[in-house]
């Protein structure tokens, strides 16, 4: 039985080298690309996590200041029935001194009612000022999440450039990636 023996040609050898070289080359540079992109990718989600959280926070305050507030305002309410009824009972009262008690009284919570009304009035605006806070706090977020979106499609067009070994291909994830660092930048900018 005779074997056979291919035994390739110098120009053969020297072209199957070249395209291995060509094909390790550019999955080395994709690879490069592809790790540098997850790290800016990590620092962007990084700080678009944290954008997102100091919002909630300050949308948390904001809306246990306006709780505060509303319970003032419910306190408020309460003594401005209580002044009502003492100057009702005043009226109805014929004794001097009754009357006297039920006006100094209704007097009383008037005064109270101007105070509780002021901290009412501070706790809203507290809450307003928390809010807008909040929203400064989170557009940001919403920019880094594009920018994020960006990256990884610059991740996956690297990878398929690498599987699939289009050249091309590289193009797109290069103009993603700079699209999603450009989104990531620009975002505290506004």
């Amino acid at each position: 039985m005779e074997e056979e023996f291919e035994v390739p040609s110098p120009h053969e050898h020297a072209l199957e080298e070249a395209v291995e070289k060509e094909r390790d080359g550019l999955a080395q540079k994709v690879a490069l690309m592809t790790a540098i992109l997850a790290t800016i990718g990590a620092l962007v989600s990084y700080q678009s996590g944290a954008a997102q959280n100091e919002a909630m926070f300050l949308k948390n305050q904001s809306i246990l200041k306006q709780a505060e507030a509303s319970d003032q305002w419910a306190f408020y309410q309460s003594k401005s029935t209580k002044s009502h009824l003492d100057e009702a009972v005043a009226t109805l009262v014929e004794k001097p001194e009754q009357k006297a008690r039920y006006l100094a009284d209704r007097d009383k919570q008037e005064r109270q009612k101007l105070e509780i009304k002021a901290v009412a009035e501070g706790l809203q605006a507290e809450s307003r000022k928390l809010g807008e806070e909040s929203d400064a706090k989170l557009r940001p977020h919403e920019r880094l999440a594009l920018g994020m979106t960006f990256i990884q499609i610059a991740v996956a067009l690297a990878a398929i450039t690498v599987l699939t070994r289009r050249r091309w291909l590289i193009w797109g994830s290069v103009l993603s990636a700079a699209v999603g660092i450009i989104c990531s930048v620009t975002a505290f900018l506004y």
